[in-house]
């Protein structure tokens, strides 16, 4: 461990490191043994398809970790083997899958809770090393971290930060962000915060949803004296400032924050009702006011993660297949897994699960997250046909390990009889 140790640095001064320590060769044995899986190779080796016992498996042609996600695990990994006798701290999950971050806990990382303004840094020491997770923090959080001295790893993901430049732009041009997102999940409160990181004049607003962007179109469209769509009324200002209160920026005012504008998006959103917000605030900003006002007024771009993208293509394509219900493996604060999922439910009987383990082989019952429901667990017992034939389609969320896929298949295949290991030996 010697050659690996943590070299003599001047911990006044704060180091801030983006590129990872070049340790990727001493950690890529340790990777493989925690998160690869020998039942994802086969199946990607049988055209992603594994047959037995009546039951055939299909399994999505893109699923599980992208590259951001790579990066980032893999950063944490060479951190601990760089500095082996420093306190290492993790603001808030380095990703949102419980297994990889149960893995971090049992290397010693210490993970620091949130607070009202940002994390807790209380027990944070120049001598000591904070990784910053794959969604990235608040710059209140970074500026709080350069204050404080100590050595700064960026896990942040490059799509999330093109996001951040996105609305850097806006903010600088006097446009207001508007962000589709969840205003409580790390990324999004990270974008929004970089909205005045430069500007201390810009603004945000944040929507979860084709809804609540209807709201605001019916504000602008209302502001304008426009007529407004049959069915449709518009919020006052006072309600629409009490219903956004809590994911818009200091200051905000519908009527005035709203006449120039530039959609953006938390990148593992649906990618479809991204696109559509966007189109449809730039129709209500003309309807409101006209197509030269929409042209030097309104602003969109997709930002949506090229890796959750093409997870939810290659869902669609396999959801032409006749299937009989879909796993969707990933934890439950997953967004991009939660979107996954709401997209095979609307095609066929889908069970989210954030572990192999909430699949009960010798009961037949599944755990699950409900889709649709925040936070809300279901459970399910005779799930699984046990006689006759059945298809079954898999597919995971781009922070979930091939291991975790795998042991899915494994809880699969041996709740129908099936010895996995028949599977992987080819004895079945």
């Amino acid at each position: 461990m010697s050659d690996t140790a943590s070299p003599s640095v001047d911990v006044s001064q704060f180091q801030y490191v983006r590129k990872g320590f070049g340790l990727k060769a001493e950690v890529e044995q340790t990777l493989a043994a925690d998160y690869s899986g020998q039942l994802v190779d086969l199946l990607r080796a049988n055209g992603y398809t594994l047959a037995a016992g009546g039951m055939t498996v299909r399994l999505a042609k893109e699923f599980g970790f992208c590259y951001g996600v790579e990066r980032a695990v893999d950063y944490a990994y060479q951190t601990r083997l760089k500095f082996p006798d420093r306190r290492i701290f993790l603001a808030g999950e380095i990703i949102h899958n419980p297994h990889v971050n149960a893995k971090l806990r049992e290397m010693g990382v210490i993970f620091l809770g949130p607070t009202a303004n940002g994390f807790d840094y209380s027990e944070v020491r120049a001598e000591d090393v904070v990784i910053l997770p794959a969604f990235g923090v608040t710059h209140h959080d970074f500026e709080t971290l350069r204050a404080l001295g100590c050595v700064v790893v960026d896990t942040t993901c490059g799509s999330v930060l093109n996001v951040w430049k996105r609305v850097e732009v806006y903010a600088r041009d006097g446009y207001t962000s508007l962000i589709h997102g969840k205003y409580y999940h790390e990324e999004t409160r990270a974008t929004a915060s970089q909205v005045r990181k430069k500007d201390p004049d810009g603004h945000y607003l944040v929507v979860r949803d084709m809804d609540e962007a209807e709201l605001v179109m019916d504000y602008i469209e209302a502001k304008a004296g426009a007529p407004l769509r049959p069915g449709r009324s518009a919020l006052t200002r006072a309600s629409f400032l009490e219903r956004f209160a809590d994911r818009m920026s200091d200051g905000f005012d519908p009527d005035r924050h709203l006449d120039r504008v530039g959609v953006a998006n938390q990148t593992t959103m649906l990618a479809r009702e991204s696109l559509a917000i966007g189109a449809a605030v730039g129709e209500a900003m003309e309807r409101a006011y006209g197509a030269d006002h929409k042209s030097a007024h309104f602003r969109t771009f997709d930002t949506i993660c090229s890796a959750t993208q093409d997870r939810q293509d290659a869902v669609l394509d396999m959801l032409e297949e006749p299937l009989d219900l879909m796993v969707v493996v990933g934890g439950y604060n997953s967004s991009n897994t939660i979107s996954l999922a709401a997209l095979c439910a609307e095609k066929v009987r889908t069970y989210h699960i954030a572990d192999p383990d909430e699949i009960d082989v010798a009961g037949n019952r599944v755990r699950f997250r409900e889709i649709g429901a925040h936070h809300h667990e279901g459970e399910a017992e005779g799930w699984l046909p046990l006689t006759g034939d059945v298809r079954v389609g898999i597919t995971a969320g781009a922070s979930t390990p091939n291991n975790k896929i795998g042991e899915a298949v494994a809880r699969l295949f041996a709740t129908r009889g099936v010895d996995p290991g028949t599977l992987v030996t080819g004895e079945g």
